[in-house]
């Protein structure tokens, strides 16, 4: 009789179960599941740490709805991915990390990297697993990928011992389960559709908030759909960004400030009140702000602030509950109205300040200069990748997005590091698509290596770093007579373009306005990766804010 070995049923139940990328580093005992792996048809891309690959799979877990899986050898490997699972498991995104471990004869002996592997992972997913016989593998992937994507999405674990991935048994004794559909598309009762219809009816500073769920949901035809049969003012979060584009008429995103503090009611839309929407609470919005909520959990209803009208499920389903009532029903809000008055003044305000430090010619550059050119220069359907402080704040205002699930930050969890995995992640899903990667210098720093990746890979991305010495800004010289380095002091005017020079990708340096714009659109139009080194001053910051960032 025919026998099959653990690392083959492993990707071959990946492969029944939708999977189609996964990202790792390859070591004992995993190396057979990676070539298993390509041989299912699943787009295997070996990474320079587990860290990025991590990342990178939880990426790809949010724009594709199916998760995306990181492959890591035991102990330290393993340990790396804990990074993707903390950030998937903050993001509410699907993925799997698959952590090879030492042969299960050998527990409690002190084997080669033995470590408590499922208890590690286990206060970020919603599924860790260990499997106990090789025909039993596909139960627990199945298990896994379901568990990932049903409910509030998240993350799963697989310890594989190391037996039980070079091991084998007869091929009949195995069994696969088939593929898990994707995941119910819940609905709320009516009776709380007509609840949040008739509490946006009653408010005078109405405001949506369009957040990440929705994007995830696939809901941004619906959302649309909804927005232009009310015409309410809506607000999207970092990567609630292209559900409706950036260029939407009702967009108030320019007015962000005032129109949180001044809302009187809000209809968040796969958007949580934490802390990127500042718990919803005073100084930065209404205290006597009522709300309605729309999410997959019933366990988010009422964080923070009491919901008035609570829309557990689906966001694409729920908004198209919210849009059937509409046509029966039909309702908007007026466009003439002293919140609408408000929030465009506001809007124009914010606008021509910004425009005029984006004019600004001087050197070194600032933040708002190098985003004009670089904004100039984005294909309409660019999928965006941006981390950094400042640089992902500022980018964030100015890049925009028209496409759903075309933008990737340091979201919820606020990781740094994320950029290079995303990036790469990115372009594996949509290879007809430009991907742009932008950072500061120091996110950059993460996962800098990772540039080998792209460019063994020939994915050409175009990395741009805005340099500006440090963390926050460092000196332009280092010098020892001067006293202890900065802490956050990193070297002054890094050629960080040379690294990706060493992988066959090209490189540019630029220090002047002059420079700029010729770099970027050599850099876009280039099928190689690419990287383009922005010397910024250590003093550029953002405009002056009505509010810190951090609500405390």
């Amino acid at each position: 009789m025919a026998t099959i070995d653990g690392a083959t049923i492993i990707a071959r139940s990946l492969a029944q179960q939708g999977v189609q990328y996964m990202f790792g580093v390859i070591g004992v005992p995993v190396v057979p599941i990676a070539y298993a792996a390509q041989k299912e048809g699943i787009k295997f891309i070996g990474f320079r740490n587990e860290q990025s690959a991590s990342y990178a799979a939880g990426a790809v877990g949010y724009m594709t709805g199916r998760p995306g899986v990181c492959l890591a050898v035991s102990g330290p490997g393993m340990v790396h991915g804990i990074a993707g699972l903390s950030n998937a498991w903050s993001n509410c995104w699907p993925m799997i990390l698959i952590g090879g471990a030492n042969d299960s004869y050998q527990n409690g002996q002190g084997a080669f990297q033995e470590a408590p592997q499922v208890e590690a992972a286990r206060p970020f997913v919603k599924y860790a697993a260990r499997p106990d016989s090789i025909a039993r593998l596909p139960f627990y992937i199945e298990q896994a990928v379901r568990t990932s994507i049903y409910g509030r999405p998240g993350a799963a674990y697989l310890d594989l011992a190391g037996d039980i991935i070079s091991g084998s048994v007869e091929e009949e004794t195995v069994s696969y389960p088939p593929k898990c559909p994707d995941a119910p598309r819940t609905l709320a009762p009516q009776e709380n559709i007509e609840s949040a219809l008739a509490a946006l009816k009653s408010a005078e500073r109405p405001l949506v908030i369009v957040g990440k769920g929705a994007a995830y949901a696939g809901a941004e035809n619906e959302v649309r759909e909804f927005l232009e049969a009310t015409q309410l003012p809506y607000l999207a979060t970092p990567m609630g960004k292209g559900v409706v584009p950036d260029d939407h008429p009702l967009s108030i995103a320019p007015a962000r400030s005032t129109a949180l503090q001044n809302a009187d009611l809000v209809l968040l839309m796969g958007a949580r009140l934490n802390w990127i929407l500042h718990f919803g609470l005073p100084p930065r919005f209404d205290p006597k702000v009522r709300v309605i909520q729309m999410d997959i959990s019933a366990e988010e209803i009422g964080t923070n602030v009491p919901t008035e009208v609570a829309l557990v499920g689906d966001a694409k389903a729920i908004t198209g509950q919210l849009n059937a009532s509409l046509k029966s029903n039909p309702w908007h809000y007026p466009s003439e109205t002293t919140w609408w008055t408000q929030l465009r003044k506001k809007i124009d305000e914010n606008g021509a300040s910004v425009a005029e430090m984006m004019a600004d010619d001087s050197v070194p550059m600032t933040y708002y200069r190098v985003f004009k050119d670089i904004k100039d220069v984005l294909p309409r359907d660019c999928i965006i990748a941006s981390e950094g402080a400042n640089t992902m704040d500022i980018g964030r205002t100015i890049m925009p997005n028209f496409e759903p699930r075309h933008r990737l930050d340091a979201g919820t969890f606020g990781t740094m590091g994320v950029g290079l995995g995303f990036a790469i992640a990115a372009a594996a899903v949509h290879p007809d698509k430009k991907v742009v990667c932008v950072e500061g210098d120091s996110a950059f720093g993460f996962s800098g290596m990772e540039v080998e990746t792209a460019c063994r890979h020939r994915l050409p991305i175009t990395f741009i770093v805005i340099n500006n010495n440090g963390v926050g800004g460092g000196p332009s010289e280092l010098d020892p007579a001067k006293g202890p380095l900065p802490p956050g002091a990193y070297t002054p005017s890094a050629h960080y373009e040379k690294v990706i020079e060493a992988f066959g990708g090209k490189g540019y340096y630029v220090t002047e306005p002059s420079q700029l714009k010729p770099a970027l659109d050599e850099a876009m139009a280039q099928d190689v990766p690419t990287l383009v080194n922005i010397m910024i001053s250590a003093r550029a910051n953002r405009k002056p804010q009505p509010f810190a960032w951090l609500t405390r």
